[in-house]
């Protein structure tokens, strides 16, 4: 039996969202929407999901262009704030007044948004290993390969050994992680490991970061102080340097977070660690 049912809500556009609903045992707490990195998908969120269902409804979305969600023929439309309007139509769709946005990267920056258009619906926030400031060896890092079109890894092993060339020196873990992490990466098609997001995402990001920053993230991140915050980074995080971390807790004291060793960009959010402090965050907020 299925942990989660699954559904398609429709974009502002009319682009299809494809939801996992956990439904889980809410008992009148707040539910949890996960919110996965560039080119991510719900499925990095099977293990926290199914942990936190245990007490609360949890939601998970694949943004446009991103696992079974659908492809934009405009690839200028893979934007924050394009997506932030998704989030909010998915929200509506789900009659979800205020949630608690657990954002891995690309996901957290739609948090930060939605905490300056829509405060409202935030009961409160885990930044999965990203802040007001990025650092730039991790965003030349993912430039290197998104959108970038090779040849597809041959075998699942195959899949594992690309994914160490481009992250091995930042995670200290087991092949049993490395190929969880390579199936939540890859989709099966005709025998071979395929990318699971539309290859547009790295025109869209490339053409992003030549243009010239339209406000000031510090400012953004201060939508966050009446709003309970979480910080997940991983130890060996090139994006999130343990700095911007310490600048945050300086501007908003009550924010906790949580270094977890042996991880880079960014936790699988498997870890003790994580779970922890996600937990503790969790338990706070109700």
């Amino acid at each position: 039996m299925s942990l989660y049912s699954e559904r398609h809500v429709a974009a502002p556009d009319g682009l299809q969202l494809y939801v996992r609903d956990y439904a889980g045992a809410d008992g009148g707490k707040t539910p949890v929407l996960c919110l996965a990195g560039l080119t991510r998908n719900t499925r990095d969120f099977d293990d926290i999901a199914a942990h936190m269902a245990s007490g609360r409804r949890v939601i998970a979305a694949d943004m446009r262009g991103r696992g079974r969600s659908g492809y934009d023929p405009k690839w200028e439309n893979y934007s924050i704030p394009v997506e932030a309007g998704d989030v909010l139509a998915i929200l509506a769709a789900l009659q979800l007044p205020k949630v608690v946005v657990l954002g891995t990267s690309r996901g957290g920056l739609l948090a930060s948004v939605l905490a300056v258009m829509k405060p409202d619906v935030l009961g409160g926030v885990i930044l999965n290993d990203v802040g007001p400031e990025i650092d730039p060896k991790g965003i030349a890092r993912i430039a290197s390969y998104v959108g970038v079109t090779v040849a597809p890894p041959e075998t699942w092993d195959d899949a594992v050994a690309r994914l160490k060339t481009i992250n091995g020196t930042l995670f200290d873990m087991p092949d049993s992680e490395w190929m969880r992490m390579a199936r939540a990466t890859y989709r099966e098609d005709q025998g071979k490991p395929v990318l699971d997001y539309d290859m547009k995402i790295g025109d869209a990001t490339r053409a992003q970061m030549a243009q010239p920053q339209a406000f000031d993230p510090w400012a953004l991140f201060a939508a966050y102080a009446n709003i309970p915050l979480l910080v997940v980074r991983g130890a060996n995080s090139d994006l999130l340097a343990a700095e911007t971390v310490a600048r945050m807790q300086t501007m908003k004291p009550d924010m906790k977070s949580v270094d977890v060793p042996g991880r880079g960009h960014a936790p699988l959010l498997n870890e003790p660690d994580s779970i922890a402090a996600i937990d503790a965050f969790l338990s706070e907020i109700g």
